[in-house]
């Protein structure tokens, strides 16, 4: 294909600022590494820029060594893993019926969804209806309310309404039933929407933060993320520690850094494993059929 000059001009400045975005991302995160892995004395004079000055992995040291993180993993973890499967079971579950053009009174039930999609409740209900449930103190808190995103089920019915209407006629045909038809042809054909809800749902149930200061008080459930933001505006340098010359080599801003990397890399490494799948899945379930 042969382009004219307009055309190249177009694709460089085009190029160029996808190049300047993508950078603007990455150097605030290679920022964030390098200081984290910086001596004190370099953090505090302003050396620390893409590359660590005076290599320490003391400000890690101090964070894991403290058993209340890893206690606060293991929370995230059951949050993030059995939480996004019940994200994904309840989401297909329900968008599932909802793209079949068959079933009667889907039209009301879109518009009631819809309207939540707008309409937030209160705090104060919210707390209530939690409370009544008994969920408080318990991570089943941060996980059930949360079972279905408006937004994401309309995304999911719209990738199950592009299935060919076909397939589920032949599966009638040779005996299905609905939930043989969901769980032999519908989700088998939908990895790529289920890859692509899979990684939001789980980066949200990873940064979960509000829900867990709200429902949790026993310090034996608190997630990741509030035990971390517990420690960045802690007085940590104003407690005592056994290993005082430990403690000479930090800085506030080198372990809050630290802190930084420890919540997000984790969730950060699922990301390449489904990547293929999160493209398809957005760009297919957001096409209106």
């Amino acid at each position: 294909m042969i382009f004219t000059k307009a055309e190249r001009t177009g694709h460089a400045l085009i190029a160029a600022a996808m190049c300047a975005i993508g950078l603007s991302m990455v150097l605030p995160i290679v920022h964030v590494i390098a200081q984290s892995f910086s001596s004190s004395v370099a953090i505090n004079t302003g050396q620390v820029t893409f590359w660590p000055v005076g290599w320490t992995t003391g400000n890690y040291g101090f964070i894991l060594r403290d058993p209340s993180i890893w206690l606060a993993f293991r929370n995230s973890l059951i949050v993030t893993v059995p939480g996004t499967l019940i994200n994904l079971a309840a989401t297909a579950s329900l968008a599932y019926p909802l793209s079949r053009r068959e079933y009667l009174g889907r039209k009301l039930i879109l518009l009631l969804i819809l309207i939540t999609l707008i309409f937030h409740a209160p705090l104060i209900p919210n707390y209530l209806l939690i409370k009544e449930l008994g969920l408080l103190n318990t991570l089943w808190a941060l996980m059930l309310p949360s079972a279905i995103s408006a937004f994401n089920l309309f995304v999911m019915r719209s990738f199950f309404m592009n299935l060919p209407a076909e397939l589920m006629d032949s599966g009638k045909m040779d005996g299905c039933g609905e939930l043989r038809l969901l769980w032999h042809i519908v989700l088998p054909l939908s990895r790529p929407a289920m890859a692509t809800m899979g990684i939001i749902y789980a980066v949200a149930n990873w940064n979960t933060y509000s829900a867990a200061v709200y429902y949790i008080n026993k310090r034996t459930l608190v997630p990741l993320q509030v035990r971390l933001r517990e420690i960045v505006f802690a007085d940590m340098f104003g407690s005592s520690d056994p290993n005082g010359d430990l403690l000479t080599q930090l800085s506030p801003e080198g372990v809050k850094m630290a802190v930084i990397v420890v919540a997000t890399v984790p969730i950060m490494l699922v990301y390449p494993f489904l990547q293929k799948h999160f493209i398809q899945g957005m760009l297919v379930g957001s096409i209106k059929s």
